[in-house]
């Protein structure tokens, strides 16, 4: 006996949904906008005054003409006194990690011509109280 085939029922098109997705686009863009709530600014942390890097140093007096008299962070110190290497174009240009003292840079390194990047920080310790 031969079984017969069912003939599969033709399935209907889901294209009601598309209109009324349509609909509501449509809504939502006539819709005026509202403006979104603003974020608080961050905060710049700070940290306490006077307390590890943010210690006000006393400097002296070489090392004063160029970074300025007023007691200040040691980061501080060393943001100007990159600002005072660049300006004057110190850097040597062959090897950027070495700086060419100048006479107002001398002093505050210990009378050499020329001081790498990384032993700056060992002769401004002696400049700073």
């Amino acid at each position: 006996m031969a079984k017969k085939a069912k003939k599969a029922a033709p399935k209907k098109a889901a294209k009601k949904a598309a209109p009324k997705k349509a609909a509501k686009k449509a809504a939502k863009k006539a819709a005026p906008k509202k403006a979104a709530p603003k974020k608080a600014a961050k905060k710049k942390r700070t940290g306490t005054p006077g307390v590890g890097l943010n210690k006000p140093y006393n400097v002296s007096a070489a090392l004063g003409e160029i970074v300025g008299n007023k007691a200040m962070p040691r980061t501080e110190v060393v943001k100007k006194l990159w600002v005072y290497i660049k300006a004057n174009k110190l850097q040597d240009s062959k090897n950027k990690r070495m700086i060419n003292a100048d006479a107002k840079l001398k002093p505050i390194f210990s009378g050499k011509g020329q001081v790498s990047m990384f032993e700056m920080g060992k002769h401004l310790s002696k400049h700073l109280s």
